[in-house]
């Protein structure tokens, strides 16, 4: 079942993530784009019409997209979840609302795999970066016994900022990884905005992202957690503090990181870089269609990553680590960086869907 077998619809279509959903879905292998969904403003138009001069992608808007007509992402679910095998969520909604909005298509008998923050923290949703924590879809099992469901479920990825550091340091943590402090430092497509949304953004720095901080420190939490009596149950190390600022860039989040390993368990800089160039995770060996072939590349270069030179590495699915080095107060610290609506957003999540297809979920 893999070679377009799958219908697949975008709900939340004409926002900018969702137009990333949409640009992803051309020429993809397994999933034929059958439905965009939006809100009721947008529903009856040409998704061209919807959209117009809101998009906001490199790529021109795919041809067979232009055409279908955008369906009402409340009013008509019913009729959507009978044209679909699947839907990916990116809807602009007050919280408890994604959240009704959502369980309303896992109990229509329909797969949502969320771009939204609504569900992370749903102790029977699994948060999944698929080169980390593919195991976690086990709860799924648990989930649709609560939902009362055949097929229906929620999944959920992670937020977009956690994917610059979080693969870094997932490789250490058995080599003794206790802290680490990081300070991100995000694209203005993270907020949705360009530059020509967003003209303050121009030669401008914001010190405030809302809930960023909080999310970068207990999200990767449950990312390294454990199921039990049908939760997830976060970890408790290694221990993140984080600082997260707004920066003039259109896409990419830079981070630098910080970190300290257990007394007497510190390795040495060819140890850590061999851990990361080496590592391979299940999207790697599941060969996924999105996974990129090296998940973590490490530069030698003193002046690398950088956002515009390294972002769209391995068509933007893979993470750039540079610069790692002894730390005065820490053990060693290094920067990194991901896309943020590819790797970090739409891109995640396709390759989680992809995931789930491989596991026989979407069956």
């Amino acid at each position: 079942m893999e070679n377009k077998q799958y219908k697949v619809g975008v709900i939340g279509a004409t926002g900018m993530v969702g137009q990333r959903f949409v640009s992803l879905m051309e020429n993809h292998p397994w999933f034929d784009l059958v439905v965009l969904a939006a809100s009721s403003r947008s529903a009856g138009k040409t998704y061209e019409e919807a959209v117009g001069a809101r998009w906001a992608m490199e790529t021109p808007m795919p041809a067979a997209a232009k055409s279908l007509l955008v369906m009402d992402a409340d009013l008509d679910a019913e009729a959507i979840v009978d044209l679909v095998d699947f839907v990916f969520c990116a809807v602009d909604m007050a919280k408890e609302d994604i959240k009704a909005l959502e369980y309303r298509y896992a109990k229509l008998e329909c797969p949502v795999v969320s771009n939204n923050s609504a569900h992370r923290w749903t102790d029977d949703v699994p948060m999944v970066v698929p080169e980390i924590n593919a195991h976690h879809t086990a709860i799924i099992a648990d989930q649709r016994k609560r939902l009362g469901t055949k097929r229906g479920f929620i999944a959920v990825k992670s937020n977009c900022s956690l994917q610059s550091y979080v693969p870094a340091l997932n490789p250490l943590k058995e080599l003794g990884l206790e802290q680490a402090l990081v300070c991100t430092y995000q694209a203005i497509s993270g907020a949705g905005k360009t530059f020509t949304t967003w003209p303050e953004m121009v030669d401008n720095v914001i010190p405030y992202i809302g809930g960023e901080e909080e999310k970068s420190e207990k999200e990767p939490l449950k990312l390294w957690g454990h199921i039990e009596d049908g939760k997830i149950v976060n970890a408790t190390s290694p221990a993140i503090t984080a600082q997260c600022f707004r920066v003039a860039c259109q896409d990419g989040h830079m981070a630098a990181c910080f970190m300290k390993f257990a007394e007497g368990k510190k390795p040495s800089m060819e140890e850590i870089i061999e851990r990361w160039t080496s590592f391979r995770g299940p999207a790697q060996e599941l060969e996924l269609p999105s996974a990129p072939k090296q998940f973590l590349h490490y530069f030698v270069e003193e002046n690398r990553p950088q956002t515009k030179l390294d972002r769209n590495l391995e068509k933007g699915m893979a993470v750039s680590i540079g610069r790692l080095r002894p730390d005065t107060q820490y053990d060693y610290k290094f920067a990194c960086l991901s896309h943020n609506t590819l790797r970090g957003a739409a891109g995640g999540a396709v390759l989680l869907a992809e995931l789930l297809c491989k596991q026989g979920y979407m069956a």
